[in-house]
C-alpha cells in the first residue's frame, strides 16, 4: 500500500500580523508549512516562527508569480496547497483535500471556491461566488507563471481540473481605504505588465470598460442580490477597471516636460 503523499501549505506574505494566527489555525492538519515574507515590518516573522512554519524572506519583490515559484521552490512535501493570509481553510474543504491524497489522481490539478467577505458581508453574486482558484497540485506536476500580478498555474496539456468542495473563505478588506490601496498597486502592476508588452490605452477605453464592469456586476450577475455591499463592490470595481486604463494611458501617451 503506497503512503498518502505529504502536503505543504504554502505563503507568500506582507505585514499580515491581523491575519495570520488566524489563518495558520485552519492549517494545522498539513504536513509543512512553508512561508515566503517580503519584507514585513510587524510581528509577520515572530508569528510565523512561533508557529513551526519555516520561514523564509524575499524583499526584492520580483512580482507575485516568481514569488510564488520561489516560495514553492522550499517546499519538501509532495503536494503544495496555496493559501494567503487572508483566507481560511473551512473543515469541508480540509476533508476534500484529505480524500484526493488518499487516492491521488495522475495529471490532475484542483480548484476550490472562494467565498468572500466585503465590507461586512459574504458576497454570493456579482460573479464573485464561487470564484474558483487552483490551489492544489502535485510539486513536481506545475507552478506559477511569470505575471507580476493576477499569476495564474501553468497548465500543461494533458492536465485535467478537477472542483474540491468546500469553501474558502477570503476575508478581503478591513476597509475602504485598504480596498483603495490594494487595488492601486494591482493596477499600477497591470498596467505595468501592458505597457511591457507594448500595450497601450485610452481615457475613453477606462470609460467604457469600467461601465462594463458594473453593468456586468450588479445586473448581469445579479450584485443587486447582495444589498449595499453588493452595489458597492460593483462601484468600487467599476472605479478599479477605470484606473488600471487610465495609469496605463498616463505611462504610455503622457511625457514629461522638457527641461
Amino acid at each position: 500500500m503506497n503512503a498518502r503523499p505529504t502536503l505543504a501549505a504554502v505563503l507568500i506574505v506582507k505585514n499580515e500580523a491581523d491575519n495570520l494566527a488566524a489563518c495558520l489555525a485552519t492549517l494545522d492538519w498539513v504536513d509543512e508549512v512553508v512561508i515566503l515574507d517580503s519584507g514585513s515590518t510587524d510581528a509577520t516573522a515572530t508569528i510565523a516562527q512561533a508557529s513551526g512554519a519555516r520561514f523564509f524572506v524575499n524583499s526584492d519583490w520580483p512580482g507575485f508569480g516568481k514569488q510564488r515559484q520561489i516560495a514553492q521552490s522550499y517546499v519538501q512535501s509532495d503536494w503544495v496547497l496555496w493559501v494567503d493570509a487572508d483566507e481560511r481553510v473551512t473543515p469541508e474543504l480540509k476533508t476534500s483535500i484529505e480524500t484526493v491524497l488518499a487516492k491521488p489522481r495522475v495529471n490532475t490539478v484542483y480548484s476550490v471556491p472562494r467565498l468572500s467577505w466585503v465590507f461586512g458581508r459574504f458576497i454570493r453574486h456579482c460573479g464573485w461566488y464561487p470564484d474558483r482558484v487552483l490551489r492544489l497540485y502535485p510539486k513536481t506536476l506545475t507552478g506559477y507563471n511569470d505575471a507580476l500580478v493576477h499569476e495564474k498555474v501553468h497548465l500543461n496539456k494533458g492536465v485535467k481540473v478537477k472542483k474540491l468542495k468546500g469553501d474558502l473563505l477570503h476575508y478581503t478588506y478591513r476597509d475602504l481605504e485598504h480596498y483603495l490601496v490594494k487595488s492601486a498597486g494591482y493596477a499600477s502592476a497591470w498596467a505595468e505588465q501592458r505597457q511591457a508588452k507594448g500595450k497601450s490605452s485610452s481615457i475613453s477605453q477606462g470609460i467604457t470598460h469600467a461601465l462594463g464592469c458594473f453593468i456586468k456586476m450588479y445586473f448581469v450577475k445579479a450584485g443587486f442580490l447582495d444589498g449595499k455591499q453588493g452595489f458597492l463592490l460593483s462601484v468600487l470595481s467599476a472605479h478599479s477597471t477605470f484606473v488600471k486604463y487610465a495609469d496605463l494611458w498616463i505611462k504610455t501617451k503622457t511625457q514629461p516636460p522638457t527641461a
